[in-house]
């Protein structure tokens, strides 16, 4: 039972190294960091119903793993050198294509949840 800790330990601690990594030297994982920081401060402050916290917490999730495939492709490519195959810069842009459509869906959803709770918000602002 010890050792099942110690690898798990092991383990998490390698998946934190990586989290650490993606921190210090992705900057596009650094701004999605704090879009999802807002996002979940505005789950609290306009005090979404449950599911639509849920959607949007698995949103920010897909985006950051998104991310984060994106990122290990990258290194993947770039032990492979563009001059080893022509495919090799566009598996890059297929990968921000990816990350993209991940990240503008994350968007349209946040909209559309957050809006009712936006327009409200004005409302009430409008009678002051």
């Amino acid at each position: 039972m010890k050792n099942e800790i110690k690898k798990f330990l092991k383990s998490l601690g390698h998946a934190i190294d990586g989290l650490s990594y993606a921190l210090a030297h992705e900057k596009n994982f650094r701004i999605e960091i704090v879009v999802a920081i807002l996002v979940i401060s505005f789950i609290f402050i306009f005090r979404v119903k449950s599911w639509e916290a849920i959607v949007l917490i698995l949103m920010i999730m897909w985006v950051l793993i998104a991310e984060l495939i994106n990122t290990v492709l990258e290194r993947v490519v770039d032990i492979l050198k563009p001059r080893i195959h022509p495919y090799a810069h566009l598996i890059k842009d297929l990968m921000a294509g990816a990350v993209l459509i991940s990240s503008v869906v994350a968007v349209v959803v946040g909209i559309i949840i957050f809006y009712p709770y936006f327009r409200e918000l004005i409302e009430v602002l409008k009678t002051f």
